[in-house]
């Protein structure tokens, strides 16, 4: 292994064998570094337009209007096989055009979201993209972060890794900078080399970089790797029906096919064999895989432009999926803007310079605005006491983690005593403390309790002189309370707004917070979210359930205060049992939260091991927006629904019906050409129900309206079809060939595209909102072809059309309208035995 041999050189050696030092590399050298080694990146294997445009020919649809096409030239029929083949030139192009632009929307997507890497140059430091590492570089990295190369440790401050996705072991392993003894060929022996992709704990670490790219560990293991594509489970989903419905249609036809030969006997079995092939094709919704691609892509794209990055397409959907978003609410329902309003301290000047001291102020000289406690201090702090943070000397800290809910730093002051600060929750700072400055601890606690109730939030400062150089946990008792801050975090204009929007379209939010239970209930009651402050529920409470109540618990609160890493992640767990579950997350302890989640939804700003788990990126951390890409991932939802619903229900019930007639008369009722003329022309309007207006109503409960719940409608919208097919062919019967075929051909396609402003709503048609202007326009003209086509030349020669008399036109109007009509009754009444079959439940 290429960094064994680091693991027993100290830090001297490797800086010399690197050519770097402490001060880290010129801009310079690291642009020639980067010339020799290439950019600190893994190549993923892109998908070109050739492979595109080779993927629309792996289709059932393809194979199957292939072989007719083939058939028909064998027989003679040049004509035929040529529209055949035309039809596949136009299905191929529209897939190939759909999809190129999808591939290419998810690249412009990804450039949203660059990585970065914190780094020191010519003793400076700065943050850059990552893959403008190069070896020698010197990188800076802390509790959240992702190793961004190969590094070798200089120095660490309680660093632990978690490198599960290199040696499957769950535990985090804790790093040390000092040479081994002999050299660690094996990854979890090299206690002192950080390795790319694996995510840090908790802690801090300084590290020289070694190898970058595909020279890392997990670059080789990359190479080795075959590449392999991923199906989301709605693709699954997808696959599978499209799988379903081929079987049946193709036993079906089977069965069509041995009964002509019994009924007619081997009269125009090659003519018939074409026919069923055709058939067989009409009823596919080849479209489907072009109306969901379409679907998300424009989808993905409006939802970049609110400011909403998704990192695969499919999460478009699953959005519209969620039931529940668990989420904090510092930043979403609040402005996360704090200011300090009140300062509880005998010694105001005292606490609000140790309150900076335990800050990164002292070793980082800034006024570490990062942290939004930290920069409400810092502008409160008069001036008279920020040249004392000077003449402190930073030793050692113990940096904040959300389990232990507080920060340590150990400090020299101008006299040479070491002072210990510890900065924290009030309840956790006054357990550590055995004297206080403030008064009484009961005294303290309802203070405290008072100023949570108002909303705010609260932020203790303990201290203790210390005989000691090296600060450990232990240190952290027997403290002195100094008192404790109180800030006010504003609630977002849009707060109250978002949460009354949640609850129309029947989404539950649930806060998940690290705060104090006070606070937690007053932000929840000022936004509508809870009526009484006190239902809300602490973590700690929560734990001492058994399984069962812990499960009833997560389903009956709104908000959960004081909750920990663990018991965000089991609250998930359980709400997953029944909903689906959406999470908004952005720190390290939000990361086993977000990877169980059925959506991982993390900020911009957010650690990156949070956003590396997500499958999508907020760049403005605002719940308005998230609720708002729900809604849209539900229309998305809703829009694919209505496709697929509209060309099952029409395909089978004009399937069945062509089939079953083709058994009666001596001659097909609809050619193989005609067959496939009224699946493209028909899946034109289609394809623009992916950009269609949705109705209140579809925004609410996605679940009740998945497709496989849908099946009964489909099935009784298909047998209203297959009756009218029946009751055209009774009054048209005893016409010439032609002309039943020229009429079935009108009828057919007006059917479906009538049916498709009946389905689009639940409830009249009349009332539904407007359809999209894409859906009018496409519809109006693939209706007027239909009706212009059999009196042209083309369509009389192409598709043996004639030309149909005005009276035939007529008839088949009022049987449209009829139609129309009772489709609309068998809808409405389904809709309505359902609604109360559901409030029955």
């Amino acid at each position: 292994m290429e960094f064994s041999k680091y693991t027993t050189k100290n830090i001297e050696e490797i800086f010399q064998d690197l050519k770097t030092s402490e001060r880290g590399l010129s801009e310079k050298e690291a642009k020639e570094r980067l010339k020799i080694y290439g950019f600190n990146e893994i190549k993923e294997k892109e998908t070109s337009s050739f492979d595109i445009f080779l993927q629309q020919f792996k289709s059932p649809f393809f194979y199957l209007l292939f072989i007719a096409a083939i058939v028909a030239i064998l027989i003679g029929e040049i004509i035929d096989s040529l529209v055949i083949l035309a039809f596949v030139f136009v299905n191929v192009s529209l897939g190939f055009f759909q999809e190129a632009r999808a591939v290419k929307t998810a690249a412009i997507l990804k450039k949203y979201i660059p990585l970065k890497a914190r780094i020191k140059r010519e003793n400076t430091e700065e943050i850059i993209e990552q893959k403008f590492l190069v070896p020698g570089d010197i990188v800076l990295l802390e509790a959240g972060d992702i190793v961004p190369a190969d590094l070798r440790i200089s120095e660490t401050n309680n660093f632990l890794v978690d490198e599960s996705i290199l040696s499957g072991e769950s535990v985090p392993v804790s790093k040390i900078s000092q040479s081994l003894t002999k050299e660690s060929k094996e990854i979890y022996e090299a206690k002192n080399i950080l390795f790319a992709g694996t995510s840090v704990v908790s802690g801090k670490a300084k590290g020289i970089v070694i190898r970058t790219g595909k020279n890392t560990i997990i670059g080789e293991i990359a190479k080795l790797t075959a590449e392999t594509i991923r199906k989301s489970v709605y693709e699954k989903d997808l696959l599978s029906l499209c799988r379903l419905i081929i079987r049946i249609v193709v036993t079906t036809i089977t069965l069509v096919f041995i009964a002509n030969l019994f009924i007619k006997g081997k009269t125009n079995l090659i003519d018939f064999l074409i026919f069923s092939i055709a058939l067989i094709v009409s009823i596919i919704p080849e479209a489907l895989p072009l109306v969901v691609t379409f679907a998300l892509s424009q989808g993905a794209l409006k939802l970049a432009k609110k400011k909403v990055i998704v990192k695969r397409l499919s999460a478009v959907e699953d959005l519209g999926n969620i039931e529940v978003l668990c989420t904090d609410k510092t930043g979403t329902l609040t402005e996360n803007k704090l200011r300090l309003e009140n300062i509880y301290s005998k010694d105001k000047e005292k606490i609000l310079l140790y309150a900076l001291l335990a800050s990164p102020y002292v070793k980082e000289g800034n006024e570490a605005a990062k942290n939004p406690f930290d920069a409400a201090i810092f502008r409160k702090t008069p001036h008279q006491v920020l040249p004392h943070l000077k003449k402190f000397k930073f030793i050692s800290e113990i940096p904040f983690d959300p389990f232990r809910l507080r920060n340590s730093v150990l400090l020299e002051d101008s006299k040479k005593n070491n002072i210990l600060i510890v900065r924290g929750a009030p309840e956790i700072i006054l357990r550590l403390s055995s004297k206080s400055e403030l008064g009484l601890k009961e005294e303290v606690e309802r203070s405290v309790a008072k100023e949570g109730k108002e909303g705010k939030r609260t932020l203790a400062v303990a201290f203790k002189k210390i005989d000691k150089n090296e600060l450990t946990k232990g240190d952290e008792k027997d403290l002195t309370f100094l008192g404790y801050f109180s800030f006010k975090d504003p609630l977002k204009e849009t707060a109250e707004e978002t949460i009354q929007l949640a609850k129309k379209m029947g989404l539950q939010i649930k806060i998940l917070t690290g705060d104090s239970k006070e606070v937690a209930g007053q932000i929840a009651k000022e936004t509508g979210l809870i009526e009484d402050p006190e239902k809300v529920i602490l973590g700690e409470t929560l734990d001492s359930f058994s399984d069962e109540d812990f499960e009833k618990a997560c389903q009956e609160f709104s908000v959960f205060a004081r909750v920990s890493p663990q018991t965000k992640f089991r609250i998930i767990e359980k709400l997953q049992k029944k909903y689906e579950v959406g999470f908004i997350g952005e720190g390290i302890n939000d990361a086993p939260a977000l990877k169980i989640a059925n959506i991982a939804i993390a900020v911009r700003e957010g650690v990156d091991i949070s956003r590396e788990v997500s499958d999508i990126i907020l760049l403005e951390k605002d719940l308005r927006v998230i609720v708002d890409s729900i809604r849209e991932g539900r229309q998305i939802f809703s829009n694919i629904n209505k496709y697929i619903k509209c060309t099952l229900a029409s395909n089978f019930g004009n399937f069945y019906s062509v089939a079953a007639i083709s058994l009666i008369i001596p001659y097909l009722p609809m050619l193989p050409v005609q067959i496939l003329l009224v699946n493209l022309l028909s899946d034109f309007p289609l394809i623009a129900v992916a950009s269609d207006t949705v109705d209140v109503e579809e925004l609410k409960k996605p679940k009740l309206y998945q497709l496989e719940k849908l099946i009964l409608l489909i099935i009784f919208l298909a047998l209203t079809s297959t009756i009218f097919d029946f009751i055209f062919f009774g009054l048209f019967h005893d016409v010439q060939p032609a002309l039943l075929q020229t009429l079935w051909f009108i009828e057919s396609i007006f059917t479906e595209i009538l049916l498709i402003f009946s389905i689009r709503t639940r409830g009249v048609f009349l009332r539904a909102k407007l359809p999209s202007l894409p859906l009018i326009l496409l519809s109006i003209l693939t209706m007027s072809f239909t009706i212009l086509l059999p009196f042209t030349n083309f369509g009389k020669e192409a598709f043996h059309f004639v030309s149909p008399p005005l009276h035939s036109l007529m008839i088949i109007a009022f049987l449209l309208i009829s139609y129309f009509l009772v489709s609309e009754i068998v809808k409405l009444t389904y809709f309505h035995y359902r609604k109360n079959h559901l409030s029955l439940r």
